[in-house]
């Protein structure tokens, strides 16, 4: 198994995932809202979840448990990073003075 193709296969993924979006000065840009990201998030847990059960009875290939582990890790990483942006944008506006 090649790691090094696994890892560009994940980073492709997830900049697949979540574009970024470029935002001019006065135009506001649209970009996927919280629910599909977080709709997507899930989605991918759970289909991974199913791979990795397959594996351990034996009726999966160990590259595919292996590739769902790692982008089960990239989708777990993509929420905690999400999370904590929500609550830093949390505490930023707790802080703005009424």
């Amino acid at each position: 198994m090649d790691t090094q193709n696994l890892i560009s296969q994940l980073y492709s993924r997830a900049q697949t995932t979540m574009p970024p979006a470029p935002v001019a000065p006065k135009e506001a840009v649209a970009g996927p809202d919280f629910a599909e990201i977080a709709r997507g998030i899930v989605d991918d847990l759970r289909r991974n979840e199913a791979v990795a059960q397959a594996g351990l009875a034996g009726r999966a290939e160990p590259q595919s448990v292996v590739m769902a582990l790692a982008s089960t890790e990239l989708a777990i990483e993509t929420a905690v990073t999400l999370r904590d942006r929500v609550v830093e944008a949390y505490q930023e506006i707790l802080r703005m003075p009424v």
